[in-house]
């Protein structure tokens, strides 16, 4: 079965908008919930491809749009609500993923039979990868940890250093993308955000207390974070496994649009191995 734009409303909240992709035979399955990163979104290029070799292993696999990414339940695919772009944070994805969690393995959830609820595993990609282990180190509910091309800190990231001055005077600061031309703009609020919850927002504090398995795929050539930061989470966390995937960009090589029936074979490798690591 492949369920595509389930909504999740909340009160207060924008709505989470998210995708299932499973094999409905009544087993229960190991639960795999996908993060997305920075200016991205759960149907991404390869990521339809990328959820159903999960599925074909007899995995209930799940992604989805973060609140305020800038996608919308009628369009969930790149950004038409830029207003909501704007107004993102860390804390934001952070309490989407604690509310996505809540209601998957809750008896809301009509696809609940199908779902272990003891076995869920967290993957995230880029900046999901820094929100994924911070919310495995916080919830007992995660029993495994995979991060693809992981940022190890938050407090260096372009979103969260610049010209600070200019943007509390300005209020909003933008950045290019590249690919759809539009000005993506970040509120200052994203700045006070981070400043009032940096302890809590800290990477190397969550990865040095992380108790669950933590498997980190990085590509040495990534020109977007740099292999480096793998190796400061490896390092942190002397019980993670580090997997090197080499001649791979930040997206294994994949793009947006993709157009092919099969993924690039560096994308392949990093879902295989994810594969076997969730069922070992």
């Amino acid at each position: 079965m492949i369920i595509k734009n389930q909504i999740l409303n909340r009160n207060n909240n924008k709505p989470i908008v998210w995708d299932a992709f499973y094999n409905s035979n009544a087993i229960k399955k190991p639960l795999v919930i996908f993060c997305h990163g920075y200016k991205g979104f759960k149907d991404w290029g390869t990521w339809d491809l990328m959820a159903q070799a999960f599925k074909d292993e007899n995995l209930f696999f799940v992604k989805f749009n973060f609140s305020h990414n800038g996608g919308t339940v009628k369009q969930p695919i790149d950004f038409p609500d830029l207003d909501a772009f704007a107004e993102n944070n860390y804390t934001k994805e952070l309490q989407d993923l604690d509310d996505l969690i809540t209601y998957l393995i809750s008896d809301k959830n009509d696809y609940l039979n199908e779902i272990d609820t003891n076995n869920i595993t967290v993957i995230g990609h880029s900046r999901g990868g820094g929100i994924s282990i911070i919310k495995a180190k916080e919830d007992s509910r995660i029993k495994k940890l995979i991060t693809w091309a992981s940022v190890s800190s938050f407090g260096k990231r372009t979103s969260t250093t610049g010209d600070l001055e200019q943007w509390k005077k300005d209020g909003v600061k933008y950045v290019i993308n590249g690919r759809t031309k539009q000005k993506m703009p970040h509120n200052y609020q994203f700045y006070l955000d981070f400043k009032a919850n940096e302890q809590r927002l800290n990477i190397e504090n969550a990865e040095r207390n992380i108790k669950i398995p933590h498997l980190i795929i990085h590509a040495t050539e990534d020109p977007s974070v740099s292999f480096d930061e793998a190796l400061n989470l490896n390092q942190w966390n002397k019980n993670s496994v580090l997997l090197e995937i080499p001649d791979a960009n930040h997206v294994f090589n994949s793009k947006h649009p993709w157009d092919n029936a099969i993924m690039p074979l560096a994308l392949q490798t990093v879902v295989s191995n994810s594969i076997k690591f969730i069922l070992d």
